[in-house]
């Protein structure tokens, strides 16, 4: 079964003194848009490029997951580091992730240029980044998600179908 794991990055929310929104909106999202039987996994981490780096090394190298979402810590301010922490466990990068994400985030707010989305590739797995908003997340979703399957196909990772309807 295709594992699907959503890590939330965020000082506040891993302290406790904030709810996490971005998790369980990425969480509904892809229930929503996905027909096959997936196993989800959820985890929240401080800001901070080790622990965002040591949590996505242990969910694709111990866990297997096959596709994991990051949500928060790609703008600009001193604690988003979530693009860095990435870049140091990827093999491959996948910048047209990012450049399509905030192409489509921009139609909705004039400051998605801000935003350092990215996406890449670790063994067997799609790592994306996105932003912490949940109605962010539903925007960049939207844009990418139809070439995530194929994505994941070629790399050998697990298979997944959407129900196109799913789409707005």
């Amino acid at each position: 079964m295709t594992l699907i794991a959503i890590l939330t990055v965020s000082d506040r929310a891993s302290r406790g003194e904030y709810e996490d929104l971005g998790g369980p909106a990425a969480e509904r999202w892809l229930r929503r848009a996905i027909t096959t039987p997936c196993e989800y996994r959820r985890r929240i981490v401080p800001d901070g490029v080790e622990c965002v780096r040591d949590a996505l090394v242990d969910l694709v190298d111990q866990h297997h997951a096959d596709l994991v979402l990051t949500t928060g810590g790609t703008g600009p301010s001193p604690r988003d580091l979530t693009p860095e922490a990435m870049h140091q466990v990827i093999a491959k990068e996948l910048p047209g992730f990012g450049e399509l994400m905030r192409q489509a985030s921009l139609k909705q707010v004039a400051t998605a240029i801000l935003s350092r989305q990215t996406a890449g590739v670790r063994g067997r797995s799609l790592i994306v980044n996105l932003p912490g908003k949940p109605a962010s997340i539903e925007v960049c979703l939207n844009a990418v998600f139809p070439a995530i399957p194929y994505c994941l196909e070629l790399i050998g990772a697990g298979r997944i179908e959407l129900d196109p309807t799913a789409f707005a």
